[in-house]
């Protein structure tokens, strides 16, 4: 695939994403596919990026996350997102539903093969989350 054909690729997957059509996801993904959302414990297949995308709308109903850049060589496309949502859901990192705004940046790095997303890191200080719900 082109780097623009990986591009839209991987914008046309994190709108799927913020539209929470789960059993779409499937068919962006690899039959190979990791995610890596910490360096140490990778989930495999596409169920595992699916509970964690849930527990992230469940704990942040309604969530946006739009991509600000965008960046792809190769089979590598890097997205550099700004979520804003309201802690109203489900607990996040063991805290009960505050109420509070929380607004944090991401950065991912997806590799693409076979025109479907292999492999999926994400980068996200999750401690700037918890001290924004908590403050």
């Amino acid at each position: 695939m082109s780097v623009e054909a990986n591009k839209e690729l991987v914008r046309s997957f994190f709108e799927t994403i913020e539209q929470e059509n789960y059993e779409a996801l499937k068919d962006f993904c690899h039959k190979d596919y990791v995610f890596y959302p910490q360096i140490d414990a990778p989930y495999s297949g596409v169920q595992g990026l699916i509970e964690s995308e849930k527990k992230n709308f469940d704990a942040f109903p309604g969530f946006k996350m739009p991509i600000v850049e965008m960046v792809a060589e190769g089979d590598l496309v890097a997205a550099y997102f700004i979520f804003e949502g309201r802690h109203t859901g489900i607990p996040f990192a063991g805290i009960p539903a505050t109420g509070k705004k929380a607004k944090f940046s991401l950065m991912i790095l997806l590799r693409i093969s076979e025109r479907k997303i292999i492999e999926q890191r994400s980068f996200v200080d999750v401690h700037d989350i918890i001290r924004q719900i908590k403050a």
